[in-house]
């Protein structure tokens, strides 16, 4: 197997790259396997692992706040959405014999270990795949932005941020086919032009500790691998 360009990597998935039908409110436990027998192999090239997972399939914060709830009241349950997602992925990589750890920024002793930087890295190090869970902990922070702190926090040499398209564009390829695919971008960049890669305050977070995001395709087979072998796939977004 080729050797990986990375040693240490933050892999964030959005809460829908889980469910099967958009809408569903669920789990489809079929891409979570296929999500996993792909983590396994890259695991396998000897690549450290830490992974943030949304949790929109079963409850978005801001969504909820449109309902009557106060907005804090609705990111806390969009957090516990999170661990229910991080639960899934563990269990389906304990299937596949990979040692893998849950950590959360709410404290929930019984289903997972309680996030400290030191505990992290040293799971890290033992070759176990550490999921964070619950965001931030904080109401009105994104999992993007718990993404590019945990990343940050743990020393990843990468941000991979898997999504439905291949990249970032200058408008939604869904609305408008002639939408432009950026290859390159620098952090400046996203923000002035309010490129949808990830919220304001993950990019500046990004910027600071000069953390290099790569947006990619994950329904494309093997897009994982790609990026560890150093393929040119996505949209890389990194300093000017």
């Amino acid at each position: 197997m080729a050797a990986s360009i990375y040693k240490r990597i933050l892999l964030k998935l959005s809460g829908e790259a889980l469910e099967g039908k958009p809408g569903s409110g669920s789990i489809d436990f079929g891409i979570v396997g296929s999500l996993c027998d792909e983590i396994v192999e890259a695991h396998a090239m000897g690549v450290e692992i830490g992974l943030v997972v949304g949790g929109g399939n079963i409850f978005r914060g801001a969504k909820g706040a449109e309902t009557g709830l106060d907005r804090p009241t609705g990111d806390y349950m969009g957090m516990l959405a999170t661990v229910i997602n991080a639960l899934a992925i563990q269990a389906s990589l304990d299937k596949r014999g990979l040692p893998t750890r849950v950590m959360t920024a709410i404290e929930m002793r019984p289903v997972a270990e309680p996030y400290i930087r030191r505990r992290a890295n040293r799971h890290l190090e033992k070759g176990r795949v550490v999921i964070f869970g619950a965001g931030t902990g904080n109401p009105f922070f994104s999992t993007d932005t718990a993404a590019a702190l945990r990343a940050s926090e743990i020393g990843a040499e990468i941000l991979l941020k898997a999504t439905k398209v291949d990249g970032v564009y200058d408008d939604d390829p869904v609305t408008n086919p002639n939408a432009k695919r950026y290859d390159r971008l620098d952090y400046t960049t996203v923000l002035a032009k309010k490129l949808r890669v990830m919220d304001a305050t993950a990019i500046s977070l990004c910027r600071e500790n000069n953390l290099p995001i790569l947006v990619f395709d994950l329904n494309r087979p093997g897009s994982i691998l790609s990026v560890l072998k150093g393929e040119a796939i996505g949209t890389l977004v990194r300093g000017e």
